[in-house]
């Protein structure tokens, strides 16, 4: 009996300290945004290159805190039309790990931990935006402590957000990590090792013949107020994709240096030559006004730099998406830039861009380049 009633006692007292911590947690929402605002000039023989104004990018959300859960969403608007973005539960275990689910950008690669609107060279690589996926619905386990940074993904493909399972009617899958090392992290002293890889099964494609036996990849000009693609690779009759990118980060005072390589494969059926193509970028960074870099854990990256900062970027690209073995000719991208970054005050940033893309080697598609001036004013908040 004596037993009986201790053990009653300490149930008691366990679900006391459980309701007085219910208690403590407190449901916190915050509204998010964002605004981009951009303006560019253009020298190209394609006529599609039209000097104007845009506001590629406007969004409104709301992020959500209640003890050890955290959830968002986020919608966007751009061209007339509305997408959503960001739309996720994740749950903390302890201060170095957490899960996450639902829609969102799963990590593969440096460029993975910063968002579109953060991309220092105001427009990401055209090798990531070829050999990346940007969001997909699925789950992601992050673990981040000390020297240690690592992320285990496993999703579905991206038509999976805007169609029926029965629209589908197959539904491609994949799954992904990124493994990082970074022995040094101090504000002034960074350095960084990393390695992700990927793999997929073919998607959807509204050709009957090509659905979910072909992935189709490419790569815009580094524009969003003309969208005109640079580099593009059909790939039918294929098995399933795998892809990796090492990267690295090295810095040392107001000056610093990221780069990333890609590789990708897709075994194809039958007979068929198994298509392979790849992708580089180097960026070097400078502060000519606010201090050294500073390191974010969140990001596993580079933290933005400090209000009234002023940073110069200079950037290139190599994207190589034919392969001559397999008999299919996407396109070799090569692009040189030079960035402006001001930023004015913890929520605005202005941004000015100079870029110099040239085109060869794509089957259907005549050797073209593109100069581009380009400016952007944003708002994130």
């Amino acid at each position: 009996m004596k037993n009986l009633v201790s053990l009653g006692v300490f149930l008691l007292i366990l679900l006391s300290v459980q309701v007085n911590a219910q208690e403590q947690s407190v449901l916190q929402i915050r509204p998010t945004g964002r605004i981009l605002m951009d303006g560019g000039l253009f020298h190209s023989d394609n006529k599609n290159f039209v000097d104007g104004v845009a506001i590629p990018d406007a969004r409104i959300g709301v992020k959500a805190t209640y003890g050890k859960y955290k959830a968002k969403v986020d919608i966007g608007y751009a061209y007339g039309k509305v997408s959503l973005k960001d739309i996720f539960v994740e749950r903390q275990f302890s201060s170095h790990a957490l899960l996450r689910v639902g829609n969102f950008v799963h990590q593969f690669g440096l460029q993975s931990s910063t968002s579109s609107s953060m991309k220092v060279t105001m427009e990401e690589p055209a090798s990531n935006e070829a050999f990346f996926n940007s969001r997909l619905m699925g789950a992601m386990f992050v673990y981040d402590k000390n020297d240690f940074f690592g992320t285990a993904s496993v999703h579905v493909e991206s038509e999976a957000l805007k169609k029926k399972s029965n629209e589908l009617g197959k539904m491609g899958y994949g799954a992904m990590s990124r493994l990082v090392y970074r022995p040094l992290h101090d504000t002034g002293r960074l350095f960084q090792l990393g390695i992700s890889g990927a793999y997929e099964t073919p998607r959807y494609n509204s050709e009957p013949t090509l659905d979910h036996t072909s992935f189709d990849l490419g790569a815009n000009f580094p524009t969003r107020i003309a969208k005109v693609r640079a580099v593009n690779a059909l790939i039918p009759d294929a098995k399933n994709l795998i892809k990796f990118t090492p990267e690295m980060i090295a810095g040392y005072g107001p000056v610093a240096l990221e780069a990333q390589y890609y590789y990708l494969q897709v075994n194809r059926k039958k007979d068929f030559k198994n298509y392979k193509a790849s992708g580089m970028y180097g960026i070097l960074r400078g502060l000519l006004i606010g201090g050294n870099y500073r390191y974010s854990h969140t990001d596993c990256g580079i933290a933005t730099p400090d209000s009234g900062s002023l940073e110069c970027v200079f950037g290139y690209n190599y994207t190589d998406m034919s392969d001559t073995r397999s008999h299919i000719y996407g396109g070799r991208l090569n692009d040189v830039s030079f960035t402006v970054n001001y930023y004015i005050n913890k929520y605005m940033i202005w941004r000015f861009r100079y870029s110099y893309t040239k085109i060869t080697d794509r089957v259907g598609f005549e050797n073209q380049s593109l100069s581009a001036f380009q400016t952007r004013f944003q708002v994130i908040f």
